[in-house]
């Protein structure tokens, strides 16, 4: 239930001491989970820096490549070009042994490239992400008489996510009979964890009880204790046929205590139903009279 980690272990620009990073092992998950600009970016320069290195092997011996400029690095450059992309355009070839060696090599170079170029592309655009929207803020309310904490999430795609479920939790710092100061997680059971279909919106609620971990807190207690609220949202997109996953962190000052949300659901004069995205983040007092 307890780890050693910091008060802010979920907050992002976090200064992390003493770990070792994997290195050339845990490349791949570093390539799959870079910016879609950065992965461009890794891409064209590798492409670019094998051209170099095979463009500077060509240069080495002179008249290696026929109807090349003597010493001409473009020329070279540009053979290798052809030859890594296989397009052999056919005014340029290899000369000699040692330039059907090198082209031998960078061929084999090239089937790797293509190779790995392709399994990393395939596996980011192929990727099943989940687009949901988390409300801003989270609230406590008094609902059905006893307090609750609340907060919504939308699917913020128009297919249906299913067999959707929610797991809450809370994070916060305790010490122990002895002393210790760790950070322990707690459960914080909601009202409906599972949901056959998440096609539009889903408010999450738990109790505050004598059961919930969170019985007796106030503001300020949850700020002095640095809690986190931590929500992992999963799901099989219909689309995909793939379960997917998210994740929010709601922080001690993200919670807004005796506040409502403001209705998105509403009725036309013909019957049917109206959802509001627009008020989505929006909070009332709970006398405020609510307004459409």
């Amino acid at each position: 239930m307890a780890d050693q980690s910091p008060p802010n272990a979920f907050r992002p620009g976090m200064e992390v001491l003493g770990q070792e990073r994997a290195g050339f092992t845990d490349l791949y998950h570093r390539v799959l989970t870079m910016p879609v600009g950065g992965l461009l970016l890794l891409l064209a320069a590798t492409y670019l820096g094998i051209n170099v290195i095979f463009g500077l092997l060509y240069v080495v011996v002179p008249g290696s490549i026929t109807n090349a400029r003597p010493g001409s690095f473009l020329d070279a450059f540009f053979f290798s070009v052809q030859t890594l992309s296989t397009v052999g355009f056919g005014n340029k070839a290899p000369r000699g042994l040692y330039a059907d060696s090198v082209v031998t090599l960078e061929a084999f170079v090239g089937l790797i490239n293509i190779a790995v170029t392709t399994g990393l592309v395939f596996a980011r655009v192929s990727r099943p992400t989940a687009r949901v929207l988390f409300s801003r803020v989270a609230i406590v309310t008094v609902f059905d008489g006893v307090p609750t904490l609340m907060f919504r999430a939308a699917n913020q795609r128009g297919n249906q996510v299913l067999e959707a479920q929610v797991m809450v939790n809370v994070a916060r710092q305790v010490t122990t009979a002895e002393g210790h100061t760790m950070r322990a997680f707690f459960d914080l059971p909601v009202v409906r964890a599972r949901s056959p279909l998440f096609l539009l919106s889903w408010t999450i609620m738990h109790r505050l009880d004598a059961a919930s971990p969170l019985y007796g807190q106030t503001a300020e207690s949850m700020r002095t204790e640095g809690a986190d609220i931590i929500v992992v949202l999963s799901g099989v997109d219909e689309t995909f046929a793939q379960r997917i996953h998210t994740r929010h962190v709601y922080s001690a000052d993200q919670i807004l205590w005796d506040k409502q949300f403001v209705d998105i659901l509403s009725f036309k004069p013909d019957g049917k139903r109206s959802i509001d995205y627009r008020k989505f983040h929006d909070v009332r007092d709970p006398g405020e009279t609510p307004t459409h």
